[in-house]
């Protein structure tokens, strides 16, 4: 075997060598980065459910526990007017910690958002009107805030803008 050829190979063998020993001295391939943290797949907070209100079944909006979402009509434009005792009597929908916009189930076809609420916390919005539930509603599907005082109504996938 020529010089060059020996020489050749005994370079080639010190870096394989050095290469192997930078690598642990492993043939199978390792990986320096961190393992991966599986992000959480959000869930949504606004869901629909059937609900009977008045005589009519309709579809409505609902939290995660089931109760109807309502609106209220002096919340127009999108500002809540809701705060104090009207708020003990009509808790306000709002982001749980960590979340920041919020996820509607596959029924919920208008626009959710996110609105301050006064008395803090972010309030959640559909089609721009604040979101609601009543004290008086005892389970799930229960709609007895629907036309209280002519101003609270439950809202409907379809509910028209709060502009």
């Amino acid at each position: 075997m020529p010089t060059s050829t020996r020489w050749g190979t005994l370079v080639g063998a010190v870096i394989l060598g050095l290469v192997a020993a930078a690598c642990g001295g492993s043939s199978t391939p390792t990986s320096s980065a961190p393992a991966s943290t599986p992000v959480p797949t959000p869930s949504p907070i606004v869901l629909t459910a059937t609900a009977t209100v008045g005589t009519t079944s309709q579809t409505v909006l609902t939290d995660t526990r089931g109760f109807t979402l309502y609106y209220f009509t002096p919340d127009k434009g999108g500002t809540v007017t809701c705060l104090a005792t009207c708020a003990q009597n009509w808790p306000a929908l709002k982001l749980p910690a960590g979340v920041t916009t919020p996820l509607g189930d596959k029924g919920v076809t208008g626009k959710l958002g996110t609105v301050a609420n006064p008395e803090g916390g972010t309030q959640v919005t559909y089609n721009g009107w604040p979101l609601y539930t009543w004290t008086k509603d005892q389970k799930a599907g229960d709609t007895t805030g629907q036309g209280v005082q002519g101003k609270w109504f439950v809202v409907t996938p379809t509910v028209a803008s709060a502009t």
